[in-house]
């Protein structure tokens, strides 16, 4: 595992790169957020963009959805893998946001955890993009980068998550989130990672380990 003040550096350097990060997903409104997180699990937030665009001009609160009823659900999202499921999980949950939370998406894990396709590291990204609260939700490539790089090395998504929040300073907890996706998306990819455009590539321990197995 990295040294800490590697780790400051690294996150000194994403900053410098990128000072606002934020979710490439399109949205205005907290709920617009949740229902494209709930979308985006094993899609492209490009795809969940297109789908969402057309789903939110003619529906975008709990009511408008379910008066469109799941097949007009199904009808825009249909473009979207698992779309059955995920249809379903949305129309639960507008019903529950429409009788619990008089409408609005709630600030809180526990209550977020219990909206149907909703677990744990959707409610961090709604936690932490809607509501500024400093959670970070570790999906494919903030596990591989978290690795990878040694910031904070995990067997499993939540030994990943615990340790990047153990680790990670709080001066850039609010954000790590969003820069370690970004790197991950389009930097430290899974197959062939650009090491030579990677701006943290000198501060990484994963170079070092391929240069301990080249010798």
């Amino acid at each position: 595992m990295l040294n800490k003040s590697k780790r400051i550096k690294i996150f000194e350097i994403l900053r410098e790169n990128n000072p606002s990060p934020s979710t490439e997903l399109h949205y205005s409104s907290h709920f617009e957020l949740l229902i494209s997180v709930i979308l985006s699990a094993q899609a492209t937030d490009i795809g969940v963009n297109r789908a969402t665009a057309r789903l939110y001009s003619v529906a975008n609160t709990p009511e408008a959805i379910i008066k469109l009823g799941l097949p007009g659900l199904k009808k825009y999202i249909r473009t979207i893998g698992l779309y059955n499921t995920k249809a379903e999980n949305i129309m639960k949950t507008c019903r529950i946001l429409r009788d619990r939370h008089a409408g609005e998406v709630p600030a809180d894990r526990e209550s977020l955890e219990k909206l149907p396709g909703v677990g744990r590291k959707t409610a961090n990204v709604i936690l932490n993009t809607a509501f500024g609260q400093p959670t970070i939700a570790v999906d494919t490539h903030i596990f591989r980068v978290s690795n990878r790089s040694g910031i904070a090395p995990g067997k499993t998504v939540l030994e990943v998550e615990r340790q990047l929040l153990k680790h990670v300073p709080d001066d850039f907890k609010l954000d790590a989130h969003h820069w370690l996706i970004l790197h991950g998306r389009y930097t430290c990819v899974a197959r062939k990672p650009h090491c030579a455009d990677c701006r943290i590539y000198a501060l990484c321990e994963w170079q070092e380990k391929k240069t301990h197995a080249a010798q």
